[in-house]
């Protein structure tokens, strides 16, 4: 029996040869509509109009063409079901083995600046999600295809029934994603063409938290594995418009979160600064005149974390700078842009990551999801502006110039360390990182080992602490180490304790009543 074959799309590429392989190769019949059976007449491909076949016009400008039991019956009919094969056949409903549609461009004509309300509504497609969605839940003996990309596909598994059943089951998922985030992308639309101002305030309007989310993502790149080999894992979303790889190895799971982290570290800074992370951690961050003078007090707080680390400055790099890093193993460097000299000594490293940032971060950079059991979290990114103006000096002793200016420094570091957080800075550098303890004491003790192993006295240095110091403890600690100055949120039970300790040690207490957890 001859299979029949129901092409009907927007988007005409690649649909002429495709349509000639099917009549000339496989011998199908095709069924069209509109401007599509146009096409295939002027190529001169035989085809029957779909309102031909139905017996009914299309109508109402187009809005009713291919809604017919004759389309939705051959595309829904069971085949192993006597019962619908003879309803089929009491009603003159040829069966339809391959639907190949493609939707209006809803999104493509909203996103344009000047789109009307009744442009958008015209372009929500209905006959094709509908065909769609019936081809694709009778998958087993429908072919169905919404992506141009696989008409190759399809033509190559003709012939072997088995490699065809199983390309079926993959186009019928693609097409049920297709049109979720078509459905999604006009509720979208609408929802913020409906808005009320006469009606109770939406709460998503109130707290930019919406109500109700929907997300939707392309996949656009299958990454070998997550964090550990034995985990899968792949990359949704829009991460490449925001950066470009110039070089190296393909970016893991790992590499991708410390990309973000690094970057969202770096911009809390205007002077030359250079920043390296390990494990999404700050381990060593200075500013400069020069990015050089920036790496040398930087890679100085914490020798052996640029091995296998991430390395990222917030000017263009040039060939001083590289000619040092390019001594030492790193993963990755992210700059806003590199000169060719830089780019020509980093090439001889094959491996070596390159990463620019293209711009501005897009909007949902401001929002963190997180997933939980049975669902996700979202809150916003912690970005709100840390103002010195609006901080309270609890202390006896007032700061100097250079004490608030490394207390400045230490805080913007501190907000991206793991809680427990604790940072020694000087003007402008760090001195010692202690991250993600279960103590803020014990991260004090790390903090100051680490400047003790690389050989950096903590004298005259301050102290940050992402959260408040729940005792007194903690704060003798640091002026035991040589601090002078401690920046925190205060809000503790014991502030009183705490403020108490620094003034007998004559220590600077800067409270800045706003906490960074960074779980």
């Amino acid at each position: 029996m001859q299979k029949t074959a129901l092409l009907s799309v927007s988007d005409k590429s690649g649909l002429v040869p495709f349509a000639k392989a099917l009549v000339e190769q496989h011998g199908y019949r095709l069924l069209s509509t509109g401007g599509t059976a146009k096409l295939l007449e002027k190529e001169g491909i035989p085809v029957t109009e779909v309102s031909d076949y139905t017996g009914f016009p299309e109508m109402m400008e187009g809005r009713v063409k291919t809604l017919h039991p004759k389309i939705h019956g051959g595309l829904l009919a069971r085949r192993d079901k006597e019962e619908h094969m003879a309803a089929a056949a009491e009603h003159g409903i040829d069966m339809i083995d391959l639907v190949v549609v493609n939707l209006y461009p809803f999104e493509e004509t909203v996103a344009k600046p000047d789109v009307t309300f009744e442009l958008a509504i015209e372009n929500i497609d209905i006959g094709g999600p509908s065909m769609l969605r019936s081809a694709a839940k009778n998958h087993a003996s429908v072919s169905v295809v919404v992506d141009a990309a696989d008409y190759d596909r399809v033509l190559a598994a003709m012939g072997d029934e088995a490699a065809l059943a199983k390309l079926r089951r993959k186009l019928a998922l693609k097409v049920f994603q297709r049109t979720s985030a078509y459905d999604g992308a006009i509720a979208a639309y609408l929802k913020g063409q409906v808005a009320d101002q006469a009606d109770a305030p939406d709460l998503g309007d109130i707290s930019g938290i919406p109500s109700q989310l929907d997300i939707q993502m392309p996949q656009v790149q299958s990454l070998r594995y997550g964090e550990n080999p034995h985990q899968k894992a792949a990359l949704y979303g829009s991460f490449f418009d925001c950066f470009e790889q110039l070089q190296g190895k393909e970016l893991s799971f790992n590499n991708i979160i410390d990309i973000t982290a690094a970057t969202y570290l770096i911009g809390e800074f205007q002077k030359p600064t250079v920043a390296i992370l390990k494990h999404t951690n700050p381990c060593g961050v200075a500013s400069a005149e020069t990015l050089v003078e920036a790496w040398e007090q930087a890679f100085e707080t914490d020798k052996q974390a640029p091995f296998g680390g991430i390395i990222v400055v917030n000017q263009t790099m040039d060939a001083d700078l590289a000619e040092i890093i390019s001594q030492i193993f790193c993963e990755v460097i992210i700059a806003p842009d590199f000169t060719d000299a830089a780019r020509a000594i980093f090439a001889k490293k094959k491996n070596l990551r390159l990463i620019t940032v293209k711009g501005s971060l897009p909007a949902d950079s401001l929002q963190e999801i997180r997933s939980v059991v049975g669902g996700v979290l979202m809150q916003d990114r912690d970005t709100m502006p840390d103002r010195p103006s609006d901080w309270k000096i609890v202390s006896k002793r007032q700061p100097t110039p250079e004490e608030m200016r490394a207390m400045i420094f230490g805080w913007n570091v501190v907000k991206h360390v793991k809680s427990n957080a604790i940072v020694y800075a000087g003007c402008e550098r760090t001195l010692g990182v202690g991250a993600g303890q279960m103590s803020r004491v014990d991260s004090s003790k790390i903090a100051v080992w680490k400047a003790g192993e690389a050989g950096l006295p903590l004298d005259g240095s301050i102290v940050a602490s992402d959260a408040f110091f729940p005792f007194a403890d903690g704060l003798i600690a640091a002026a035991e180490a040589g601090a002078v100055a401690a920046i925190q949120p205060g809000g503790s039970v014991r502030d009183d304790e705490v403020i108490a300790a620094a003034d007998e040690r004559d220590m600077v207490m800067v409270f800045t009543g706003k906490r960074h957890f960074k779980h």
